[in-house]
């Protein structure tokens, strides 16, 4: 029997998903306890027989849809839009997508889109930023992300100068569309290029498509995840980014770069109605900083966790597990979460341990939790107390020995703290 998978690609096939129900079907008839209780967690025991047409609903439960009937009418929609997207594509304007990553620059092409991609992928959501122009901007996000991803400062200062160049460009285009999902990664990026649209008016029109879930797929992590037909339904879907869309850009990408959480506590309070997921990602942004129990944002805090209930496992383990089963809203990429971990392997006391193998690759070295990294968790000791380097969260630098903000996730407020002592 098969149960669908937690991160899938969205696309359906109607006879798969028949031949699920039939195989569900003949399972419970043998009282096979697995698919029994399938069918319980969907449906209340009853003393007639299972029917078909009750399998049939289980498996469009498991998929996420209220009826067969439902899933039915999504598949049919997601067919039609993959042999339709040639003819009511973007081949009616010249068309620029734009997306913070290139995967999936090759499913737009295989969907039949024929427009220019641009990859806005500087991760704004880890190291410094900053409201001053881009060519003062690049030289800080350069040294940042040269030092925490081990590439030569000069390569890093080209890729984000080319980026940039480009938007230089957009006048050459009839419409932008903008590829974003939910989480902090992208929405950070987003409010960045909405501000910038916002300073600097375009002839073209400019468009959103802004996805926190699919259809069909239960742990939606990103856009990349999903099959080319799948981006086709999602066309036309997209929206008009409206000047009250631009205006919020612009106020929550001021906010991120403030050195004080005021403003972004103020948009999470107010909402942010133009652009719901972006309030979302904001909430989680604050959520790196300090907790005044422990002194840990929620990703060293989350993984340190894992490690304490779980045991030692190899980094890679520990990723996939944060991101699919802890994470409230999955953000880190992989290099990025080795990074966030330098920390706590390297401080004058640090949160966790190397076991075994050293020099094997990031994923395969065996991490576990140190003494201290258990007092941490414990409340018993102020992880910035004991030695990390100092971070950034936005425009709010967190250093030790140096006052900072922290924010108290569990009564969502912040704390200006004042600089912690050694104990």
């Amino acid at each position: 029997m098969s149960i669908p998978s937690p991160i899938g690609h969205g696309r359906l096939n109607i006879e798969q998903q028949r031949k699920r129900a039939k195989e569900l079907f003949k399972a419970v008839s043998h009282q096979h306890p697995e698919a029994m209780a399938r069918v319980l967690q969907h449906l209340p025991a009853k003393d007639t027989p299972l029917k078909l047409s009750d399998a049939q609903w289980v498996i469009a439960r498991e998929n996420g849809f209220a009826s067969w009937v439902k899933m039915k009418t999504h598949i049919d929609a997601l067919d039609h839009a993959s042999q339709h997207a040639e003819v009511y594509g973007d081949q009616d304007a010249r068309t620029l997508h734009i997306r913070c990553g290139s995967d999936i620059q090759h499913s737009l092409k295989v969907a039949g889109f024929n427009g220019d991609f641009l990859e806005f992928s500087d991760p704004f959501c880890i190291g410094p930023v900053s409201t001053a122009d881009y060519p003062d901007l690049l030289p800080i996000r350069a040294e940042f992300l040269a030092t925490a991803f081990d590439m030569p400062l000069g390569d890093s200062l080209a890729r984000l100068q080319k980026t940039w160049a480009a938007l230089n460009h957009l006048d050459e285009y009839e419409r932008l569309i903008l590829w974003f999902e939910h989480d902090s990664y992208d929405q950070l990026i987003l409010a960045c290029l909405l501000s910038h649209l916002e300073h600097n008016p375009l002839r073209a029109s400019i468009e959103l498509i802004a996805v926190d879930a699919v259809p069909g797929v239960e742990r939606f992590i990103g856009i990349g995840q999903l099959a080319p037909d799948v981006l086709a339904w999602l066309w036309p879907q997209r929206r008009a980014v409206t000047p009250a869309l631009l205006q919020l850009g612009a106020a929550a990408w001021e906010a991120l770069c403030a050195d004080n959480p005021d403003q972004l506590m103020q948009l999470i309070s107010e909402g942010t109605p133009a652009l719901p997921m972006l309030g979302t990602a904001l909430k989680r942004h604050l959520m790196e900083l300090p907790d005044p129990r422990n002194g840990l944002g929620l990703s060293e805090y989350l993984t340190l966790e894992i490690l304490r209930d779980l045991g030692p496992m190899p980094a890679g383990k520990a990723y996939a597990l944060l991101m699919r089963e802890r994470e409230p809203l999955p953000y880190l990429g992989d290099m990025m979460y080795w990074w966030m971990l330098q920390p706590l392997l390297s401080a004058r006391e640090p949160a966790l341990r190397i076991m075994g193998d050293a020099d094997a690759q990031w994923p395969q070295r065996i991490i576990a939790l140190s003494d201290i990294g258990l007092a941490i968790l414990q409340g018993q000791r102020d992880w910035l107390t004991c030695g990390p380097v100092s971070r950034w969260v936005g425009g709010m630098n967190v250093s030790p020995g140096k006052a900072h903000w922290r924010f108290e996730r569990s009564q969502q407020i912040t704390h200006f703290y004042a600089a912690p002592t050694a104990s």
